[in-house]
């Protein structure tokens, strides 16, 4: 269906929304848990617009399932950084002229997708596997297909991100 979708097959999409929906929304339900308590966006609305942005994009060639899923945990990482922008933006203006405080949640994405964009341009692979694992719940061995690599390459990458993330967040 994917394959078919990408040909232009509209019908096909309309057969694949069902299939994938459950699997998007346990995916955004399982990172907006790790988010904490307070975070406004919702899993449906997240899913939603996740799956607007994979319409937008129905030019992509999909390859199988697992890219599928890859290329939207990209588009989500998107969507949930640009939200945490968006709120921290919003409270720098106070009604009274005070700035407020970012949500510590808002304030965390945000650093981790900055540290995420730098590690991209050092170790781009590495930053990918993160994205991947973290944004789209994808396992190692699903990584592994998406970027064409092995397992173990996978779980060395994943080693090295999450050392180099704690060390470079540490020092924020």
């Amino acid at each position: 269906m994917l394959q078919d979708w990408s040909n232009g097959d509209e019908t096909a999409l309309e057969h694949l929304y069902p299939l994938v929906e459950a699997e998007l929304k346990k995916r955004a339900r399982n990172y907006l848990k790790r988010e904490g308590y307070g975070h406004i966006l919702q899993t449906t609305a997240l899913i939603n617009e996740t799956f607007m942005r994979l319409i937008d994009g129905k030019t992509v060639q999909w390859q199988n399932r697992t890219h599928f899923f890859a290329v939207a945990a990209m588009k989500m990482r998107h969507i949930l950084v640009e939200h945490a922008r968006k709120r921290t933006l919003g409270r720098q203006v106070a009604i009274s002229g005070v700035e407020s405080k970012p949500e510590p949640q808002d304030a965390n994405l945000i650093a981790l997708d900055d540290a995420l964009e730098i590690l991209a341009k050092i170790e781009p692979r590495k930053s990918k596997v993160v994205v991947l694992h973290f944004f789209g719940g994808l396992s190692h061995q699903e990584i592994a297909d998406v970027l064409n690599v092995s397992y173990y390459t996978v779980a060395r990458d994943w080693r090295f991100a999450k050392a180099w993330l704690y060390n470079y967040l540490s020092k924020q």
